[in-house]
């Protein structure tokens, strides 16, 4: 989990990340056909050229946030460079192409297939013959099985954070020969593919020492195009150099070389040479895009002297008296107050970069924290994502980056995987009017807060800690239920849209229920009629409370004396502009339905560990990287809470505490099937139940950003593809860029 970047898979399975049931409750189905997903919103960039325009040899140096604290991916603490380094060194049964699909990795596997499925699922894998580790030995049983025994969950002396699928096994053993692995499920897996991919050597999985101690800071044996050399914390590097015993294409880079530096420096790092390869923010676009137009000469001629003019201007701004812009622009330009000169030669040094531009596997959602307060009532979350423009949000971010500004219709998979659809349709868009009717009928209504004058002095709003569901139950007796009495119920109200009249039909009508009403608070179902009869829980207002007329302008809203206010809690660091800008565009839609929020802006480095994950918010903005395999990865994101031992409340990856049943249920039943289009169908359904708990709301998919040296090829904003190592170069000269995909691809 990340909210300033896709974290990689070991990240998103990090905490404690199942037998199939019929459903006993109705559908949601979302609205998207089958082949809706049918390819990414964007191509990937990477500057894509043929092996045989590569020169030979080279240093690549690439950008990354921190050193990794550990070289074993099944860590908790892995990371982003723990993830890039195991794709570099070691073997992967399954890669993924640009399309997000799980491909077999040839150089290490030549089939794998289910060869059995009763009475159980047998899973057979044939090696290539050439593929060894690094010292010589053959890759073979001993090492899956090694692997397998580590990360089961039977032995736990292994510190390891997560099982999923390995704990499902039964059994592995030789094959009829030594390049044949045969694997034995103790429960059916439909997710197999995703297993072995990183596979460790034996020497590493063979004991809890070496496990948790051994492959922290080293890899001895590697089996990739290229293999650990150095690891140097003062120079804060790891180097990367060519695996000597790699039998596939040989690797183009004599090394790489991975090198910390922080995100709002990166524009500096580029710009003195110090790294060729960097993602980088949406501010420093701009700066390094100008100057790549011009090839690093900003007085060449007519345009050179535009160029110039720009630059200069730029810094002046950087050192006038306007502190504020003077503050955006060291910020977006990773300086600070310098000499023109320095200044314009910084300039021209980043005249060697090009932006390269994708969509990242991962997507940005509003968590609303449901275990508390007013977003406790399922009508008040539901009211939070009827007030949003969700295509607006998605501009203010992609849009000024020429990326495609289209809303993410899924929880569960991105545009160009096969899992997805758009379902949001099971929660409805931007509706105003169904937001204050849904507001209202939770009484939420205006008027006066309880001592006003001594709420200044400390009284807590509404959306304080420790305030449990709205859900005080009305007797049906001189109250009157708001949005329900003079046709505002059925959506018959003097002054509604058609629109509104067709979204409050299905709301009420959902698939199969014959009209019934499904309040994912907790899993029940209310007809129209218990409604009618003030049978459902909920709170109501006196008797008297008239409903908010159409386009009525909202003000704040009160319920017992307390205000509507919900603590929206966003990160202050320098590479969170885009989530502050978001956020501020997010309350200003609340606003409008009268929804109050109080912004808390937190450090990065407690923003997920202090709010997120301890609950400490009621509106949060934070990303999740998309899985090939969301039947296993995204299970424990939308689990339904649960009590644990000690009273406590397991939450696994659901930090908005909200959950179902029904999801858990379709979850499992996704997980052990064995074909893929029943997967798909089962996945979309289940995201539908989320769309209408709603307890996330996704916005958009992230910009993928990167800043790579022209003559670079083969890397770049690959998108959903697994980066081809061996192909990585610098190009011939006089070579230009193919244009067509990376033999892996």
């Amino acid at each position: 989990m990340s909210y300033d970047g896709v974290g990689p898979r070991a990240v998103m399975r990090s905490v404690a990340f199942l037998t199939a049931g019929a459903l006993a409750v109705p559908l949601l189905a979302g609205c998207g056909s089958d082949d809706e997903g049918s390819k990414p919103l964007a191509a990937q960039d990477i500057a894509p050229a043929a092996r045989n325009q590569i020169a030979d040899g080279g240093r690549l140096r690439w950008a990354v946030d921190a050193m990794p604290q550990t070289l074993n991916t099944f860590q908790a603490d892995a990371d982003a460079g723990t993830t890039r380094i195991a794709q570099a060194v070691l073997p992967a049964m399954f890669r993924l192409d640009a399309n997000g699909h799980p491909q077999r990795d040839a150089d290490y596997l030549e089939s794998a297939r289910v060869v059995e499925t009763e009475p159980k699922q047998v899973v057979v894998y044939r090696l290539s013959q050439k593929a060894v580790w690094s010292d010589g030995r053959e890759i073979g049983a001993a090492d899956f099985a090694a692997q397998w025994r580590a990360l089961s969950g039977k032995d736990s002396a292994y510190w390891t954070a997560r099982n999923a699928g390995y704990d499902r096994i039964e059994k592995i053993e030789r094959g009829a020969n030594d390049l044949e692995v045969r694997v034995t499920f103790a429960r059916p897996y439909g997710d197999w593919q995703s297993l072995f991919s990183p596979l460790y050597p034996k020497d590493v999985m063979g004991t809890a020492n070496a496990f948790n101690d051994g492959a922290r800071r080293k890899l001895a044996v590697s089996a990739g195009p290229f293999a650990v050399q150095k690891i140097d914390t003062k120079s804060k590097d790891i180097v990367l150099g060519r695996n000597p015993r790699w039998w596939g294409h040989p690797a183009k880079l004599s090394e790489i070389v991975l090198h910390e530096v922080p995100r709002d420096k990166r524009a500096a790092a580029l710009a003195e040479g110090s790294v060729d390869v960097a993602d980088i923010e949406p501010g420093d676009v701009q700066p390094i895009t100008a100057a790549g137009a011009q090839g690093g000469s900003l007085f060449r001629g007519p345009a050179g002297g535009r160029t110039a003019a720009k630059a200069l201007l730029s810094w002046a701004v950087l050192h006038g008296s306007d502190d504020k812009a003077a503050d955006r622009e060291r910020r977006a330009l990773g300086t600070e107050r310098t000499s023109l000169s320095a200044y314009l030669r910084q300039q021209a040094s980043l005249g060697g970069f090009q932006v390269r531009k994708s969509l990242e596997p991962a997507y940005t959602q509003l968590a609303l924290n449901g275990s508390e307060g007013p977003l406790a009532d399922e009508r008040v979350r539901r009211a939070v994502a009827h007030a949003l423009d969700r295509k607006e949000l998605a501009e203010i971010v992609l849009k000024p980056l020429g990326l495609p500004a289209v809303p993410v219709g899924s929880h569960l998979a991105l545009s160009g995987q096969n899992a997805y659809a758009d379902s949001s349709d099971a929660l409805g868009g931007q509706d105003a009017a169904q937001a204050r009717d849904l507001l209202a009928d939770a009484g939420w209504v205006p008027g006066a807060v309880k001592g006003q004058k001594d709420a200044k002095k400390g009284d807590k709003a509404a959306g304080g800690e420790g305030h449990g569901p709205q859900n005080s139950a009305g007797d049906g007796d001189g109250t009157y239920i708001v949005g329900q009495n003079d046709n505002v119920e059925d959506g018959k109200g003097p002054g509604r849209s058609e629109q509104e009249r067709d979204h409050k039909d299905r709301e009420q009508s959902g698939p199969g229920d014959s009209g019934a009403r499904q309040l994912a608070q907790d899993g029940r179902q209310y007809t129209n009629d218990h409604l009618r009869q003030g049978g459902a829980p909920g709170a109501y207002a006196p008797k008297g409370t008239a409903a908010p007329g159409p386009g009525a302008a909202a003000g704040p809203l009160a319920k017992d004396g307390k205000p509507l206010t919900l603590r929206f809690v966003v990160p202050s660091g320098p590479g969170s502009d885009t989530l502050r800008k978001v956020a501020d565009r997010v309350t200003a839609m609340l606003k409008k339905v009268g929804i109050g929020t109080e912004i808390t802006k937190v450090p990065d480095e407690s923003y997920f560990r202090d709010h997120i994950a301890s609950g400490q918010f009621d509106l949060a903005l934070y990303s999740w990287p998309a899985s090939a395999w969301p039947a296993t990865d995204a299970r424990p994101i939308y689990a339904k809470p649960v009590p644990a031992a000690d009273g406590s409340l397991n939450v696994q990856q659901n930090y908005t505490r909200v959950g179902t049943d029904q999801v858990d249920q379709l979850f499992d039943q996704a997980l052990t099937t064995l074909d893929e289009g029943e997967q798909a169908g089962l996945l979309r359904k289940a995201d539908a139940r989320i769309w209408a708990a709603a307890g996330s709301i996704p916005l958009y998919q992230r910009p993928q950003l990167t800043a790579v040296r022209k003559n670079l090829v083969n890397v770049g904003a690959f998108g959903f593809q697994t980066p081809v190592y061996e192909d990585m170069g610098f190009l011939k000269k006089g070579a230009q860029p193919s244009g067509g995909a990376s033999p892996k691809g």
